[in-house]
C-alpha cells in the first residue's frame, strides 16, 4: 500500500470516491494548501470532523477520508476562492501534525477500491433509483462519468445524495464491502419511506 504525506482538510461532509466537492476558501490556511495543490498538481485529504469546527484552530478528522484533486476554480466576491475537487482514493490516517501556517499535515496510507460485485435481485433497484436521482441533480452531477453496473460507483452515489446523516455516511464510506454498503443504503431508504408513510 502506498503511503503519503498529504495535507488533511477537516470538513463537515464525508466526500466520497469519484464525488464532486464544491467549496469556498477563505482561511490564508486553506488558501495556501489550494495554492500548493494547483502549483504541484498534487492533492488533499478530505476527512469528516470528530471533533472541533472547520473554521478556527485545527480540528480532529476521522481516520478514513477521501483523497481530493482541485479539477476547476474561480474567484468570488469578498475575496473567496471558490474551487470544484473530485474524490480519488480513500486513505487512513497514520498520524497528523500542525505545521506553521495551522494547517493539519498527515501521513496516510491509500487503501485499495474493493472489487466491484454482481448486484443481486434485491439490490437491483437501486441503480434505477440512482439514475432517476442523478437526472434531475443538477450541474454538479452533468459531466460525470456514470457506471450504473459497478456496485462501488453506484453505492458511493447513494451515500453522498440521498439525506443521510454525517455519522452514517463516514460509515458508508468505511465499509469494505461493496454490497454491505448497499445493503445499508436500501435499508436506510425503506425506513424513510416507512417513516414519511407514517405522517
Amino acid at each position: 500500500m502506498q503511503t503519503l504525506a498529504i495535507p488533511l482538510f477537516p470538513l463537515n461532509t464525508v466526500l466520497f470516491p469519484g464525488g464532486p466537492l464544491p467549496l469556498r476558501i477563505f482561511e490564508p490556511r486553506y488558501l495556501d494548501m489550494v495554492s500548493y495543490c494547483m502549483k504541484t498538481d498534487s492533492a488533499f485529504g478530505v476527512c469528516l470532523i470528530q471533533d472541533g469546527a472547520e473554521a478556527g484552530g485545527p480540528a480532529a478528522p476521522h481516520r478514513i477520508g477521501t483523497m481530493a484533486k482541485i479539477v476547476d476554480w474561480n474567484k468570488l466576491p469578498e475575496g473567496l476562492l471558490g474551487i470544484m475537487a473530485l474524490g480519488e482514493s480513500r486513505f487512513s490516517i497514520n498520524d497528523t501534525y500542525v505545521g506553521d501556517n495551522q494547517l493539519l499535515q498527515g501521513t496516510v496510507t491509500v487503501l485499495p477500491e474493493p472489487t466491484p460485485d454482481e448486484f443481486p435481485p434485491e439490490l437491483k433497484i437501486l441503480p434505477r433509483i440512482l439514475e432517476q436521482i442523478i437526472a434531475e441533480a443538477g450541474p454538479l452531477y452533468d459531466s460525470m462519468q456514470r457506471d450504473y453496473k459497478n456496485t462501488n460507483w453506484v453505492g458511493y452515489r447513494l451515500a453522498e445524495i440521498l439525506p443521510l446523516e454525517a455519522d452514517v455516511r463516514q460509515k458508508l464510506l468505511e465499509q469494505e464491502d461493496s454490497l454491505q454498503r448497499l445493503r445499508e443504503i436500501h435499508a436506510s431508504i425503506e425506513i424513510y419511506f416507512e417513516q414519511n408513510d407514517s405522517e
